[in-house]
């Protein structure tokens, strides 16, 4: 009785253990190639599919992995697995020396975004994707950096990117991978060459240092001298002005005094009230005896002046002598 009951546990996990092996769960974005007795048979999708055990078996791909040691250098490691991704991925390439045209050895670091669009190609085409594609950049890489100066490689990372990319894709199409794009990293040149840049980078710097400082002092002369320009214009302008206002005022200032000479003239020769009062008379009296006033001022003025008027009268009083003196 306990032995029937031992082997019907066993057989109760040998079939448990067979159904468990014939359901395979594939994941989104994921696929799995089954062989039927070592040939092909069909593609899983993601879900839930059942296989036969012992007569299906998935095939296994090689994958590449990049670990981390604790001094933080990388590690690459090559597994199997049956469960094919689907999904982008990247490679970080090793740092490897390119030589120039002009025949400089650099060191570049490269990354690679591919993706598998056909699982069986990649599976049955190549032996090792991964590092069949990993041969094949480093390989494409150094032809086309040899096609190029060291000067080119630098400026030129985008075209580089662009043909790397277009070579790539060509190439891994019959594994049925499909190369999105191709990146350099890094382009170190040796020691010697990098000092001899930053050399001529510094004196680039400072030459267009010294022709932006030149510009700008040509530049701050124009502005003086336009300055000096509109001050001199703003100058002139303002000495006009005040010539034409001190012209007007004066003008002003003489219609005033007229006027008001002209009112004076007035008043005196209505105060006067004869028939006989002449204003020009007056005006003429008035400046003969202004003028009169200013020949006689003076400190040290020792000439007489005696109107003609006076001289009449002097005229008379000697006729007069004469007549007494001739009686």
């Amino acid at each position: 009785m306990g032995g029937s009951i031992i082997v019907l546990a066993v057989i109760a996990l040998f079939v448990i253990f067979f159904v468990g092996s014939g359901i395979k769960i594939v994941r989104q974005s994921e696929t799995m190639l089954i062989e039927r007795l070592g040939r092909y048979s069909r593609t899983l999708n993601s879900g839930i599919n059942i296989i036969i055990p012992v007569i299906d078996k998935p095939r296994e791909i090689v994958w590449r992995y990049v670990l981390e040691d604790v001094a933080d250098r990388q590690i690459v490691r090559f597994r199997n697995k049956a469960r094919i991704d689907l999904r982008e991925t990247v490679y970080d390439f090793p740092k490897q020396n390119v030589i120039t045209k002009d025949n400089v050895n650099v060191e570049i670091n490269a990354l690679l975004y591919f993706q598998i669009t056909d699982a069986i190609k990649a599976v049955y085409e190549i032996e090792n994707l991964p590092n069949a594609i990993e041969k094949l950049t480093q390989t494409t890489l150094r032809n086309v950096i040899g096609e190029l100066e060291l000067d080119e490689s630098l400026s030129s990372r985008d075209t580089i990117n662009a043909k790397l990319r277009l070579i790539l894709d060509d190439a891994t199409n019959k594994w049925g991978v499909k190369v999105n794009r191709v990146e350099l990293q890094d382009i170190n040149p040796p020691q010697d060459i990098k000092t001899a840049m930053e050399k001529q980078m510094r004196a680039e710097r400072d030459r267009r240092a010294a022709v932006l400082e030149a510009e700008g002092q040509k530049k701050a002369k124009i502005l003086e001298a336009e300055g000096f320009k509109e001050a001199e214009i703003n100058r002139a302008e303002g000495d006009k002005q005040a010539e034409i206002l001190k012209a007007e005022g004066q003008a002003q200032a003489r219609i005033r005094v007229a006027e008001a000479e002209a009112q004076a003239i007035k008043l005196v020769t209505g105060a006067i009230d004869t028939k006989e009062s002449d204003p020009v008379k007056y005006l003429i009296a008035v400046r003969y005896l202004e003028t009169l006033g200013e020949m006689v001022s003076g400190k040290d003025n020792k000439t007489v002046y005696l109107p003609y008027e006076a001289s009449g009268v002097l005229s008379s009083l000697g006729g007069i002598k004469d007549l007494l003196s001739g009686k």
